[in-house]
């Protein structure tokens, strides 16, 4: 088999990709996926979400044991069906902070700035609330549909926004637009009631062109690398069956965080000492494949309600649960239609603010290959609250990823989310068994900083808990929680701090002095010839918020950059 460009992994970025290139019809596109086609009834009804944890559209990957959390394994979800992680997540739109792009840029990265990307967040979206927003910022002719939850929503939203103004957090309509600070309901990928993944909104439309050839079950073991240019893939297939693909023009590797430093080094571009020791041979030594791991991970407090039937805990009892379906099926309405969120606030935490009043310097900025960090900027955020309609329990039985742990008795949480993490990690491989899954070790907590952050954002949501806006619904935070003393939050950390699986960083952009650089500005692998690597492991830092939508971005943006156009606006 030949092809012009092959495609390695069906998530996100994958789909964005495997349209744009498809779509002049001269050119052959081969899409390579490990998992199966997104026909899981469950990934389309966004209730439905956490049932998919665990399933078989689910890697199911663990951490190695948590050293500053008392050696927990911390579990890592990630998608493996078409539309990756798109088809199981939450379903979140969250572009992150315009200061987020700009860093990209002024650490050397020509092109990301948050103007040079601002175009092709723009051109993928549809937004059903175009007319509310300010049209700088936003698109309604793309492919992917972006909504307000706007056929079901609990009234404990609009209190979490009310909430948040009286403890001094602004109302914003619109994160995605002038300004990410404040509250606001979410902006979902979300039409007709339906998930919107990436499957679903750039992949199935180009399904019809000839050109385009996909292929599920596909396990890729290698990329094929002759005089330090990339050639193909081998994959496998059924019974271990191996098969070889050609590309012409270019692999590309859309595996995600995990997968693609895996992939690299299985094919032998990594640290030589890692590729050795597993008994792969080195055709190009990048130190930084696999390095520079970062995430986002929340904590939370849960309040029961006063209210029944106000949150998502009552529609857990099967009886809701079949009175909610039957809804969903008959006219796509009530809750089955949005996710486990509705609303969420960005902020900058007391801490931060400390910092910038004594002028320190602010270390998310202070990265390598940036020799002139900034100082604290007054726009830059670093906590972020999703609300949730739903509460947790008050004992360790309740599985944050499993619905069927949950108590059926009414209550809302707020989940404080360390956004620009100082703990950075990696992935390695345990073995040169392509079917063997990576050692994934991100190291959470490592830096005190973000301990000290995560704490600072647990009070401010202990406070929005406890105003007066809340009041009509609260029967009392049920969450056992100490507030006696940091040390005292910091325990409750330990014992329910999760990962809110938006792994990055791991192929890092950067420049040719920065020596852990994977890729450059154009994404392409450094010393080997006609391969790109294009998802979330080029992030030289993590965005502030939710992953899924910088991902499609930066597909976007790849996609013209493989095809030598440009876009502007």
């Amino acid at each position: 088999m030949q092809f012009d460009y092959i495609i390695i992994g069906a998530g996100s970025a994958g789909c964005v990709l495997a349209n744009r290139l498809s779509a002049d019809l001269i050119t052959s596109v081969l899409l390579l996926e490990a998992g199966g086609p997104d026909t899981k009834m469950e990934i389309h009804i966004p209730a439905a979400y956490t049932k998919l944890h665990g399933s078989a559209v689910d890697w199911g990957f663990w951490t190695e044991p948590q050293v500053a959390l008392n050696g927990r394994r911390m579990y890592q979800p990630r998608g493996k069906t078409l539309g990756g992680c798109s088809s199981t997540n939450a379903m979140a739109y969250v572009r992150g902070n315009r200061l987020d792009y700009d860093d990209w840029a002024a650490s050397g990265n020509k092109g990301w700035s948050y103007n040079d990307v601002l175009p092709y967040f723009i051109r993928s979206e549809h937004n059903e609330q175009y007319d509310q927003f300010d049209p700088h910022f936003h698109g309604n002719t793309g492919p992917l549909n972006v909504t307000y939850a706007n056929r079901y929503q609990t009234p404990l939203s609009n209190a979490f926004v009310e909430a948040c103004t009286q403890v001094g957090i602004r109302a914003n309509a619109d994160y995605n637009g002038a300004e990410q600070q404040g509250a606001g309901l979410l902006q979902f990928t979300i039409r007709d009631g339906r998930r919107h993944s990436a499957a679903t909104a750039f992949l199935k439309p180009a399904l019809k062109r000839s050109n385009l050839n996909v292929i599920t079950h596909a396990q890729v073991k290698q990329i094929l690398i002759q005089n330090d240019r990339a050639t193909g893939v081998e994959f496998i297939m059924g019974k271990n069956q191996t098969q070889q693909a050609t590309a012409r023009k270019e692999v590309i590797l859309s595996a995600g965080a995990f997968q693609s430093p895996q992939l690299l080094m299985l094919s032998g571009i990594g640290p030589a000492d890692t590729l050795r020791s597993v008994g792969i041979q080195v055709k190009k030594e990048l130190p930084g494949v696999g390095q520079n791991l970062q995430d986002h991970v929340f904590t939370g407090i849960s309040s029961l309600s006063s209210q029944r039937g106000s949150s998502a805990n009552f529609h857990l009892k099967p009886v809701n649960q079949l009175k909610a379906f039957a809804r969903f099926l008959l006219n796509k309405t009530g809750p089955m239609t949005c996710g486990p969120l509705e609303a969420v606030a960005f902020l900058k935490t007391d801490r931060a603010l400390a910092q910038a009043s004594t002028g320190q310097v602010d270390p998310n900025r202070a990265h390598p290959g940036r020799t002139h960090p900034d100082r604290v900027s007054p726009d830059r955020i670093d906590m972020q609250f999703h609300f949730v309609p739903a509460h947790f329990g008050n004992d360790d039985k309740t599985d944050i990823y499993n619905l069927d742990t949950y108590p059926y008795t009414d209550g809302y949480t707020v989940l404080p989310t360390l956004l620009k993490p100082k703990s950075q990690g990696y992935i390695g491989l345990s073995s040169a068994n392509p079917l063997a899954a990576p050692v994934i070790q991100p190291n959470y907590f490592a830096e005190e900083e973000d301990r000290l952050i995560l704490i600072s954002g647990l009070r401010k949501a202990l406070d929005i808990m406890q105003s007066d806006a809340f009041q009509p619904y609260s029967l009392g935070i049920n969450t056992p929680v100490d507030y006696s003393s940091d040390d005292a939050l910091w325990q409750h950390i330990i014992a329910r701090v999760e990962t809110v699986y938006h792994p990055v960083g791991t192929c890092k952009m950067g420049i040719t002095s920065d020596e852990y650089a994977v890729v450059d500005a154009d994404l392409r692998v450094r010393g080997i010839e006609g391969l790109r690597v294009v998802d979330a492991s080029i992030m030289p830092t993590i965005v502030s918020g939710n992953t899924n939508a910088p991902v499609m971005m930066i597909a976007e943006k790849a996609a013209d950059l493989i095809l030598g156009k440009k876009l502007t606006y």
